[in-house]
């Protein structure tokens, strides 16, 4: 499977969609960047780093000038210009900004913007469905250096972003498919997974969360190995993109045939899996022989 990784170290989720879709719009309108730059009296460069989501100064008035020479209409001007003012608001884990790997802040930006997820994962109980106790393991297993203060806040900030799913308002909804050998693989003791595998079919019971299992009866439903990934669907018609992550770094896919190839191996492994049901009861079967 061939991918380019994707540089969005430079910019933010806002800055990212602004930027694709003021160069939809002025590719739509049939000008080039230096006719663009030449009207509105900037230089190419600045338009350019503007288009890539580079542009860390971005003003309203002149998304908004932007706007009105490209002719979008005043909807399209509000949500673009509601996208400055996001681009420059303050994440909310701002605060555990020195404790997030390398790569994994650009994943935050593209979670907390979606809509809906859609994971394959064969090794590790995704972050977002973990216990404290499961975290803490997987933590300080990757990361034997920390000191206890360092894990707990760790654990902490995966505690929160897992809130997103239980959360009142407009929780996010997101489709899990988990190979059996991570209901085996022994994280901790018999005690955390027990506790584990039964918050895994609790959480499954919620309407916006599909837990699904591929039983090892399945065999290779695409003939071949897949890595872990992530497919991040976005509001307001944002390209979706494809997340995976390795101990060695991340990788992002946004070319459309590489998320439709994604696409295409998640119907093969989601049509491999058990029913929501029957994955539950399998989640509750292994959890009593952890038990014993």
């Amino acid at each position: 499977m061939v991918g380019t990784k994707s540089d969005l170290s430079r910019t933010t989720l806002p800055r990212r969609q602004l930027g694709r879709a003021l160069r939809d719009a002025r590719q739509a309108s049939g000008h080039t960047l230096e006719q663009v730059a030449e009207v509105l009296e900037i230089s190419r460069s600045t338009l350019s780093r503007l288009e890539l989501g580079q542009n860390e100064k971005v003003k309203v008035r002149d998304v908004e000038f932007i706007c009105q020479y490209y002719g979008l209409s005043e909807d399209r001007t509000e949500y673009l210009t509601s996208l400055v003012v996001q681009a420059s608001t303050k994440v909310w884990w701002q605060d555990y900004r020195h404790l997030i790997r390398p790569g994994f802040n650009t994943y935050l930006q593209l979670e907390v913007a979606a809509t809906e997820l859609h994971f394959f994962q064969s090794l590790v109980i995704p972050g977002l469905l973990q216990t404290a106790d499961y975290a803490r393991i997987t933590e300080e297993a990757f990361l034997p250096t920390d000191t206890p203060a360092e894990i707990d806040r760790r654990v902490s900030l995966r505690m929160q972003r897992a809130a997103m799913l239980t959360r009142r308002h407009r929780p996010l909804r997101v489709e899990f498919v988990l190979h059996e050998t991570v209901l085996c693989a022994l994280v901790g003791s018999g005690r955390i997974m027990s506790l584990q595998l039964r918050h895994l079919a609790d959480i499954g019971m919620r309407d916006n969360v599909s837990i699904r299992i591929v039983p090892f009866r399945a065999g290779l439903p695409t003939g071949g190995a897949v890595p872990p990934y992530i497919i991040i669907d976005f509001p307001h018609n944002e390209p979706s993109v494809v997340y995976t992550e390795g101990a060695i770094g991340t990788i992002i896919f946004e070319e459309d045939d590489d998320v439709k190839r994604f696409r295409s191996i998640h119907e093969k492994i989601r049509c491999a899996a058990l029913e929501e049901q029957p994955s539950r009861d399998l989640l509750r079967n292994i959890a009593r022989r952890y038990e014993q």
